[in-house]
């Protein structure tokens, strides 16, 4: 008898913005692989359920990616019901395209739910709206980490320089520097104002403001660490000291 996998988000951190569905597939599960999660949402997992650590964290992996993808195809043949429990939501810079076409691929029943992106409620919940009538109508989402395996480097940095809106980087810290340098370089103004929000939607949030020009040295000086969301545009000037989402501190 096969079970089923369901890709869960569990969206930006914070335990009240994980969905219905979430919680109740998150309820009946008997096998749970996580990631790099917020504690709160970790004990959330039933305590009869086989907890399975999937957590990466740069160079970091508890779990190689083909592991965790295999664990999950065997589980789910013992019958289990299995969540695979993602940040933010699976399909946005998450491998859960890669893991949907690993369960596809053995035959695996698989449902996803999907999460509240990162990329959008961090900046938002610190006051910044990753869209704005007035300076923003578009927005971009780049991931900072592409796969080590590639001969070059998928992104365009003479279009990401040109884009008129705003630009969300997502596991760019330690990239920062790089980034900072390839946007400049391809035309991007070094006045430009940029947000890095650390521990988004925690107790401990932090965020740490600068522009193009002088946001490597200012994260470097601050001891900037991840996880966070890299907001550049004219909407980081609407940030406030504040959180919108009501994190408790």
């Amino acid at each position: 008898m096969t079970g089923k996998v369901y890709l869960v988000g569990a969206g930006p951190g914070s335990r009240d913005l994980l969905t219905l569905r979430a919680k109740e597939v998150l309820e009946g599960a008997e096998v749970v692989l996580y990631d790099q999660l917020a504690m709160e949402i970790i004990r959330m997992i039933p305590d009869g359920a086989e907890r399975i650590d999937c957590g990466k964290s740069g160079s970091r992996h508890t779990m190689e990616q083909a592991e965790i993808e295999q664990t999950m195809v065997r589980k789910a043949r013992e019958g289990k019901q299995v969540v695979r429990l993602k940040g933010g939501d699976p399909f946005l810079f998450g491998r859960g395209g890669e893991e949907l076409e690993a369960l596809r691929e053995h035959g695996i029943p698989v449902e996803l739910v999907p999460g509240v992106p990162s990329a959008i409620a961090v900046p938002g919940c610190a006051g910044i709206p990753v869209t704005h009538r007035g300076c923003a109508s578009q927005v971009t989402f780049v991931t900072g980490h592409e796969d080590p395996a590639k001969a070059s480097s998928a992104l365009d940095w003479k279009q990401l320089a040109a884009s008129p809106g705003t630009l969300v980087i997502l596991m760019g810290v330690r990239q920062l520097p790089s980034i900072a340098a390839q946007l400049q370089a391809h035309g991007m103004a070094p006045s430009v104002p940029v947000a890095v929000i650390e521990r988004g939607l925690q107790p401990d949030q932090r965020v740490t403001t600068g522009t193009l020009g002088d946001i490597a040295e200012t994260a470097r000086a601050r001891g900037v660490r991840p996880p966070a969301v890299i907001v550049i545009g004219a909407v980081v000037k609407l940030w406030r000291e504040e959180n919108l989402c009501g994190a408790k501190k």
